[in-house]
């Protein structure tokens, strides 16, 4: 996949191979609402930057294991350049590493949340009570990734339960 282009506009073929998927995926992406459809000419339909940076976008956020709703919405808030810069990351740099965690909260009886003020910003976080002596507990102010992780980790654990 070239990471450089001075071209504006793509044949599907070419902009799938210039993106690094199928064509059939930009078909599928655009009926899924995460592309734009071109303007139809039939076999002269052409798509343009914006498709691409899109397309790049999507690919990054999936290598930060997002489900394509949740890409959905990310796509969605993000303005033109914040887009074009998620695009043109690179996927093999890192995500830098979250803070260390603040002391665990006295145990109590289960909740859904529980609020605490500590001064690195946090206001919140989410606890659940995954299966017997076993609790997950998000901060509200976790990044989409880690986020869309919690998430997984429930549904794992919620398949394996109905088993």
């Amino acid at each position: 996949m070239s990471t450089t282009t001075t071209r504006k506009e793509w044949k599907l073929t070419e902009l799938a191979e210039e993106a690094g998927v199928s064509p059939r995926t930009v078909r599928y992406y655009v009926q899924r609402g995460l592309l734009p459809a071109p303007p139809f000419k039939g076999p002269d339909t052409v798509y343009g930057e914006e498709h691409l940076l899109r397309l790049k976008a999507i690919r990054a956020l999936q290598a930060k294991f997002l489900p394509l709703d949740a890409i959905q919405v990310e796509l969605a808030r993000l303005s033109p350049d914040e887009l074009k810069a998620l695009g043109e990351a690179d996927p093999a740099t890192p995500t830098p590493p979250a803070p260390a965690p603040e002391p665990v909260l006295p145990r109590g009886p289960a909740k859904a949340e529980a609020s605490v003020s500590p001064s690195d910003g946090v206001t919140s976080w989410r606890r659940w009570e995954l299966a017997p002596g076993l609790e997950l507990h998000l901060a509200d102010t976790a990044d989409a990734k880690t986020r869309a992780l919690a998430e997984r980790v429930r549904a794992l654990i919620q398949e394996s339960q109905e088993r």
